[in-house]
């Protein structure tokens, strides 16, 4: 044991500081960014809603590991224990802004007829209800995470996040960082040479700051000059405006505290549910990492700790929920103490009460910090397949397939948003020239019909012409992005899903694979994974009057069938396989 008087602030904390810190303030800006550029949803509600109760999670999260550091230094008598890192979950991050605000905001403003306002407020309380459901999941299932690790094997629970991590975290900030390529590929050349290769720089200063200030540099040099090419991104709003923001606070009145506010964020429980066990299942291995390094924390109270400090958030408003972070032994290694922790929670905390994240978002050019990004999703990548034995790596390469069909929707829904907004304003300037006598009302009534077609078409209702027998039929883009729909539809747990059944069939376990078959028939069933509606909203497969024309064949009778066929084939060759001789399992350790 060693005596000596823990320090629990020196020069490692420095470095260790910049790289906790800018993790977070990445995924805040990637969250209001990403909100902002894709569903045009208002950057100054966001700022003054949404990140305030999101950066309060951190703080409290980090204040509890930093108190949890100081403990053990206390207990185990040792001068060199580092603090568990905490801060937003990166792919809960893209998770929540691509299919539960984004898809909510869209939703409201198209379908429900809102304004912009009312369905950022709509969509802001779905949110909040999302990560209040978040925290109490994972305080539930804090004290049966072992358990979770248990039944559900490594490939399963890693595979979903692959996905996530290689087809949305790397891909969209890396084609983000490329609208300005000087500028994002020097950031992200120098995050892959310290952050990958482990190549120092001079001073120790950390890759992630000099990321950000060398190609921030670059961005307003060229800006100066003219250089930069495109057009950089216009801000709606002045910093000065987000300083002290009290618009949070309406989060106290409860308005989102109803039954109905729930009915509307429950169809989106198979999306947050399962990013909600991914944490709860990476803070363990977390735990075990920081273990490994020397620094030996109690599981339970780590997930605690995650618990409490996502339900914080989500009851102040925050919309991205909070995760214990993989980098403890890269932290430890810099030097880091527990002071980096502190300044970490301090520096976000204040960044979202006191107002000076609006600074943050409007001085730091967007390429800049995505490449960090970038890094974050090759290392999950990486690590999921690290961490999973050789003979399942099929299965961990199976679950990315739901994630890509929704990448393809997330472009897709874009484009047929951007139509459907144009559409909606050429309705109001046909209507416009009508009162004012411009065009006579048959050629008004004849251009809202095109346009009204033409919506139809561009959100994928389209039509073959009548056959010789008054038939028409869904066409084959229809089809196509229907059958996309329905594969993307609660795809993080249908990925988790796919990729046990795999291992479980490579390690010919097939009756629990027929089990996990089963489960996905019940879920397919009332739209829980295979939703065919683009809100991915939970129905009773037995009645669904509104379900798409393209979605004939696909739809939650017929997907439940799918799987119970599945469930049978897996169950009959299992009675094959107890009464045939037994083979062993190949690893697959040998290249060919």
């Amino acid at each position: 044991m060693n005596d000596t008087k823990y320090k629990w602030a020196v020069a490692g904390d420095v470095n260790a500081f910049f790289g906790l810190m800018l993790d977070n303030i990445a995924d805040l800006l990637l969250t209001i960014g990403l909100l902002a550029a894709v569903f045009n949803f208002p950057t100054t509600f966001a700022i003054g809603h949404m990140v305030p109760g999101t950066a309060i999670g951190v703080l409290v999260g980090d204040l509890i590991f930093f108190w949890m550091a100081m403990n053990l230094a206390k207990r185990s008598g040792r001068n060199d224990v580092t603090a568990m890192p905490l801060g937003l979950d990166t792919p809960s991050t893209f998770g929540m802004v691509f299919f539960v605000l984004g898809p909510s905001f869209v939703l409201g403003v198209q379908e429900l007829q809102l304004t912009a306002e009312e369905a950022a407020i709509r969509t802001w309380h779905i949110g909040i209800w999302s990560i209040v459901l978040s925290g109490i999941f994972k305080s539930f299932f804090s004290f049966s995470s072992s358990w979770i690790r248990r039944v559900i094997p490594r490939a399963g629970l890693l595979g979903s996040l692959a996905a996530i991590a290689l087809v949305l975290i790397s891909f969209l900030p890396f084609i983000e960082a490329l609208h300005f390529p000087i500028v994002g590929m020097t950031a992200l050349s120098i995050v892959l040479v310290t952050l990958v290769a482990h190549i120092r720089l001079p001073f120790k200063i950390p890759g992630a700051l000099a990321a950000l200030v060398v190609s921030g540099a670059i961005y307003y040099l060229m800006y100066g000059l003219g250089l930069l090419g495109a057009t950089p991104e216009a801000m709606e709003f002045q910093p000065t405006e987000a300083l002290l923001p009290t618009d949070w606070l309406a989060v106290f009145r409860f308005e989102w505290l109803t039954v109905a506010k729930f009915n509307e964020a429950a169809q989106y429980l198979p999306i947050v549910i399962p990013f909600a066990l991914a944490t709860v299942i990476g803070g363990i291995d977390c735990v075990e990492s920081a273990a490994a390094a020397g620094d030996e924390y109690d599981t339970n109270r780590i997930i605690g700790a995650e618990a409490i400090a996502t339900l914080v958030a989500g009851l102040c408003g925050g919309v991205i929920q909070t995760t214990p972070y993989i980098g403890h032994p890269a932290y430890k290694a810099m030097g880091g103490r527990a002071a980096y922790t502190l300044a970490t929670a301090l520096f976000v905390g204040g960044a979202g009460v006191l107002g000076y994240f609006g600074f943050l978002y409007w001085a730091i050019p967007k390429p800049t910090v995505f490449p960090i990004l970038v890094f974050i999703g090759l290392e999950i990548t990486s690590q999921s397949f690290q961490a999973t034995p050789k003979r399942h790596y099929p299965a961990v390469s199976i679950a990315c397939i739901p994630a890509l069909a929704a990448l393809v929707l997330i472009f897709a829904g874009d484009l047929q948003g951007t139509y459907t907004g144009l559409s909606y304003q050429m309705q109001g300037q046909v209507a416009a020239m009508a009162e004012a006598g411009e065009i006579d009302p048959e050629a008004a009534q004849k251009l809202n019909d095109m346009t009204l077609k033409l919506r139809e078409y561009s959100q994928g209702n389209i039509q073959t012409p009548p056959d010789q027998h008054g038939h028409s039929h869904p066409a084959g883009i229809a089809v196509k992005l229907q059958t996309l729909q329905m594969l993307a539809g609660g795809f993080i747990l249908t990925s988790m899903l796919w990729a046990a059944i795999l291992a479980f069939i490579i390690d010919r376990r097939l009756y629990t694979a027929t089990a996990f078959a089963v489960i996905c028939a019940v879920f397919s069933l009332f739209g829980v994974i295979h939703s065919p509606f683009p809100s991915g909203k939970l129905v009773l497969g037995w009645h669904v009057p509104d379900i798409p024309s393209a979605a004939a064949g696909q739809g939650p009778i017929y997907m439940m069938a799918t799987y119970v066929c599945m469930a049978v084939v897996l169950a009959v060759c299992g009675i094959w396989q107890h009464a045939s001789p037994m083979r062993e399992i190949p690893e697959h350790d040998t290249e060919s």
